[in-house]
């Protein structure tokens, strides 16, 4: 009777709190926390299965075929019979741009007056930045840096003029079309798709993409590539809502924990 006085005087949080049990609340939250400590695995294990599937080796294909047209530079032929032609190939290697295309005119679609009209693009040798020019990691030597030359460009995206550094004999090097040959493709490994695609439908499914760029980076981060059809309007089984799954992962925890 006595004990049974005191309990009267305490709610049930606070006796399973003096009784060093886990109240209602606290079983909810540690089962949020572990239910976010999952997805954050989950993203991890999905990373390194990426990270595996890109560095796995090319394979040789037993016929090769062509993709298009692709565009680079070479020496013009005066270049290349006079003196200084090794020079000039050397600095060609670092600075050398190539451009792909279905098409061999290497033409682009562009709006003249509401009409639609095709020109070529414009191809030239790559340009520095302030930044890469002063960097350390610059593999251009004094010799190759006196044949640059400064010039200041308006960048409409930061709205203000920037520094480049611009190759100054650009009519050295002339423009060479060739096909794009594709040789070689990725291999591929069917276990490591399979565990690929099974985290990606669990993900998909129960729309859990936006939680765990929230989790991993603060901010859901709406990339395009995840902007997919929403799964509720293809399937009537996964017209369960994401608060709907928790909470029945919740009750489910609890009562595991009850136990």
């Amino acid at each position: 009777m006595h004990d049974n006085f005191f309990m009267e005087n305490y709610t049930v949080n606070e006796y399973a709190l003096c009784a060093r049990f886990k109240s209602k609340r606290r079983k909810k939250r540690l089962v949020k926390e572990d239910f976010e400590k999952q997805l954050i695995h989950l993203r991890k294990l999905e990373v390194s299965l990426w990270n595996k599937r890109r560095d796995l080796p090319l394979v040789p294909l037993e016929v090769s075929y062509q993709k298009g047209w692709q565009r680079n530079f070479k020496l013009r032929d005066d270049v290349a019979r006079s003196g200084e032609a090794s020079f000039y190939k050397e600095l060609l290697e670092k600075i050398n741009t190539w451009q792909f295309s279905p098409e061999k005119s290497f033409k682009k679609k562009k709006k003249r007056k509401r009409r639609h009209v095709y020109v070529e693009k414009i191809q030239t040798v790559k340009e520095f930045s302030e930044w890469e020019w002063k960097s350390s990691k610059l593999e251009l030597t004094e010799k190759e840096k006196a044949h640059f030359y400064k010039r200041e460009r308006w960048c409409s995206n930061f709205k203000r003029y920037k520094i480049h550094y611009v190759f100054n004999e650009p009519w050295r090097y002339v423009l060479r079309v060739s096909p794009y040959m594709i040789t070689h493709t990725k291999m591929v490994d069917c276990d490591l798709e399979c565990e690929i695609q099974l985290i990606d439908n669990y993900i998909v499914n129960h729309n859990l993409r936006d939680k765990i760029n929230r989790l991993m980076y603060g901010s859901s981060l709406k990339w395009s590539y995840y902007e997919k059809e929403n799964p509720k309007e293809i399937s009537p089984i996964k017209n369960k809502s994401l608060h709907e799954l928790y909470q029945q992962y919740v009750d489910e925890m609890i009562e595991n924990h009850g136990k």
